[in-house]
């Protein structure tokens, strides 16, 4: 009965700390001279996005589900547009919607900017995320110029600007 007793406590005991769930979204980028342009890779969870893109536009959109909506991959795209800003060499870039695909709970969105000058200046706003979740972390990879870096982007924390 003791040993009962005892292990009822240390199973409420562990069941009392919540799990507390990470908010984090990856980006690659990598500049490709040879094709003359970028290409963004972007790892967001499905849920997230889902989230994410029925505050904004009102509406369920239904990922990846039979439900989903028609307009679904216009409407990514304009969530990623509104939130996400690039700038080469000053400038701001227009950013093209390519694909999606889903990998597990994880929706991989493709797309490009075309450039077929030397990028002496790369700078990155991405926002994804940061009005659902306050502590949303969005990680961000660069490969430009055959210089590898690694950004992390928060709430506080929106931008950053590299010099090449």
């Amino acid at each position: 009965m003791r040993k009962a007793i005892s292990l009822l406590f240390v199973m409420l005991f562990l069941c009392s700390f919540s799990v507390h769930k990470f908010y984090v979204s990856v980006m690659q980028i990598d500049h490709v001279p040879s094709k003359k342009r970028v290409e963004i890779t972007s790892r967001i969870f499905v849920d997230d996005l889902e989230k994410a893109l029925t505050k904004k536009y009102n509406k369920k959109i239904n990922l990846t589900s039979s439900r989903e909506l028609p307009d679904a991959d216009a409407l990514i795209e304009g969530y990623l547009k509104e939130k996400v800003k690039i700038f080469i060499n000053n400038k701001p870039q227009n950013i093209t919607f390519l694909a999606r695909e889903l990998e597990g709970d994880v929706l991989i969105l493709y797309t490009k900017i075309a450039i077929s000058k030397k990028i002496n200046t790369f700078e990155i706003y991405n926002s994804l995320l940061t009005e659902v979740y306050q502590d949303q972390q969005n990680i961000v990879h660069t490969n430009i110029n055959s210089n590898k870096k690694s950004i992390l982007l928060t709430n506080t924390e929106l931008k950053e600007k590299i010099d090449y």
